[in-house]
């Protein structure tokens, strides 16, 4: 991958026998080196790109994931609850009473959900909690501040 002979060669003229480079040749050199520079992030953007073009990517097929989990979730719960629906009616005898009785439990299970969100909503209202929010965060914000003032009195020697 690296020729030291063709850069050698690409060096430009050798420089005067009196020990000063010629001027020209520091010329190419910086030439040289906006060039390199320039290819090297060049090849940086080019990295990014290809990236940022695989996370796009990504994005789309987790979404995809995301919603063929669903799908399959739900027809998961509808063939359970067809499954209790009808060990339900082969109990009761009769579909009616099962789709009663299904309907009872789903309802049932909703309601329990509501009263769990309840709570767990008023337990974030509290003031206790509240306070140890606050606290929490004042601690961070402090930890942050002496690791700040750490870095920048350690960097001072």
């Amino acid at each position: 991958m690296h020729d030291s002979v063709h850069d050698n060669d690409a060096a430009g003229p050798p420089p005067d026998p009196t020990g000063e480079p010629a001027s020209s040749g520091l010329i190419d050199e910086f030439a040289r080196l906006a060039r390199s520079v320039r290819s090297l992030f060049g090849a940086q953007l080019q990295l990014l790109a290809a990236e940022l073009g695989l996370a796009r990517s990504a994005v789309s097929w987790i979404l995809a994931a995301g919603l063929a989990a669903t799908i399959a979730g739900v027809g998961l719960g509808l063939t359970v609850l067809g499954l209790i629906g009808l060990l339900l009616a082969k109990w009761f005898h009769s579909w009616i009473l099962a789709f009663v009785g299904l309907a009872v439990l789903e309802v049932l299970a909703l309601l329990g959900a509501i009263l769990l969100f309840r709570r767990c909503m008023h337990w974030m209202s509290l003031p206790a909690t509240r306070q140890e929010w606050h606290a929490m965060m004042q601690i961070a914000v402090q930890k942050a501040e002496q690791d700040i003032d750490a870095d920048k009195g350690g960097g001072v020697t």
